[in-house]
């Protein structure tokens, strides 16, 4: 965006504690650059020209995708493999996770399939997966580039990844599902999570599912020499956090699902 250039505009999803599973969005309008919350809070976030610069190019290509009119199954098809090519760029500007959006799609599909959500359901599940990390390149670099030590406020701003990378989905007719799962992906069992604090069943089911996956992709263990171990430990780690951080039965889902496949499959991701 040049220096003269008008103030672009997007609308942006408001996401307000939900009384439902599936809440219906409050929408905005506010200058790109800038995201408003509820209740009257607002976290200010730089112009755009000083955040990551890839943002646009996202946009622009959500864009086209939205503009597509494909019948359905084939529209399937080319929303996941361009959804996956903007992955790429998430991949660019956090290299320190590369992969993490498509391996967590993999593992997310895995359990989805185990439950029995409907086609639809999965396709939405997977294009969130791939892009439940995209609010991050809307916070100031500084917060992103450096997690070893936070501040309160970089803490405060990178929690609210979540509803700035829904706020940025949502006016993408075909992103409009995938927005609300993540919107609610870090949200816990126990009511304890973020960015708004609702517990068990009122979490969507699709955020349950994106929640656990992404942290079986997120769990580091150093020590492992390979990746059956890593899964292994893995997939131990989640289950002493079912019932707190997790759905229990989406824990058990997964491990089920691993105890039945190849992980060597799931690490070169979907």
């Amino acid at each position: 965006m040049g220096i003269a250039a008008a103030p672009q505009l997007i609308r942006v999803a408001i996401y307000k504690r939900p009384e439902v599973v599936h809440p219906e969005p409050k929408i905005t309008q506010v200058v790109l650059g800038s995201a408003v919350f509820e209740e009257g809070h607002a976290m200010q976030v730089e112009r755009i020209d000083r955040l990551h610069s890839g943002i646009s190019a996202i946009q622009r290509t959500l864009q086209k995708i939205d503009r597509l009119r494909l019948p359905a199954a084939s529209r399937r098809d080319v929303e996941t493999i361009l959804v996956r090519q903007i992955t790429k760029e998430i991949d660019r500007v956090l290299p320190s996770q590369a992969g993490h959006g498509r391996r967590t799609a993999t593992a997310a599909l895995m359990i989805g399939r185990a439950v029995g959500l409907t086609a639809d359901a999965l396709h939405s599940l997977k294009l969130a997966a791939y892009l439940h990390d995209i609010g991050l390149l809307m916070l100031p670099p500084r917060f992103t580039e450096n997690t070893a030590f936070l501040e309160p406020d970089a803490y405060v701003a990178i929690q609210n990844h979540c509803r700035i990378g829904a706020a940025l989905l949502e006016p993408y007719a075909f992103l409009q599902e995938a927005a609300i799962l993540v919107a609610y992906h870090h949200e816990r069992w126990d009511g304890t999570g973020y960015p708004y604090g609702i517990r068990g069943p009122f979490i969507p089911l699709g955020a349950r599912i994106l929640s656990v996956a992404d942290a079986y992709d997120a769990i580091q263990v150093p020590e492992a020499t390979d990746s059956t171990l890593r899964d292994l430990i893995a997939s131990r780690i989640l289950h002493v956090a079912a019932g707190t951080q997790f759905d229990p039965t989406i824990v058990a889902a997964l491990t089920s699902c691993l105890d039945h496949r190849n992980t060597d499959d799931y690490r070169s991701g979907v």
